[in-house]
């Protein structure tokens, strides 16, 4: 499969993304739980080069292989503090909402919000959208994994 551009984003879209990114990460959160949301949202859109830069960013940030290999059945392991499984959740929830899912559900919701202030619930709730903004253009432009990034 061959990639149908070489860019999806002009340069001012590119600019609007990096202030995007800079709300996402002044809002609190550690960077890797970020992380971890933005794995498990790519890991269900099916998103090769999010799930690998992913990867690639959680080692950088201390991630162990353990943990990113669990992220895709972090319900059935160990690995996880109940703060990163609500935010795993709520990844989950905020991403499939296609053919009448129930989406992000009230019990969903308030999970996160007994870990989460307001602030980082708005940090972690943006990094969702955009994951998905991303999984999305590179899903259309069939961008390929390792490629780009």
């Amino acid at each position: 499969m061959e990639a149908r551009m070489k860019s999806a984003a002009n340069p001012d879209v590119i600019t609007a993304i990096q202030h995007l990114m800079k709300a996402v990460h002044a809002g609190g959160v550690d960077p890797r739980l970020l992380e971890l949301v933005h794995l498990r949202a790519s890991q269900i859109n099916g998103c090769s080069p999010c799930v690998y830069a992913g990867v690639q960013s959680a080692k950088k940030r201390g991630e162990t292989e353990e943990r990113l290999h669990n992220v895709v059945a972090w319900r059935e392991t160990p690995f996880f503090s109940e703060e990163e499984r609500a935010a795993l959740e709520l990844a989950e929830a905020a991403t499939r909402i296609q053919d009448g899912a129930p989406g992000v559900t009230d019990e969903i919701w308030d999970a996160a919000a007994r870990h989460f202030s307001e602030e980082q619930l708005s940090a972690i709730t943006l990094e969702i959208a955009l994951t998905n903004f991303f999984n999305r253009i590179n899903r259309t432009i069939r961008e390929q994994a390792g490629k780009t990034w």
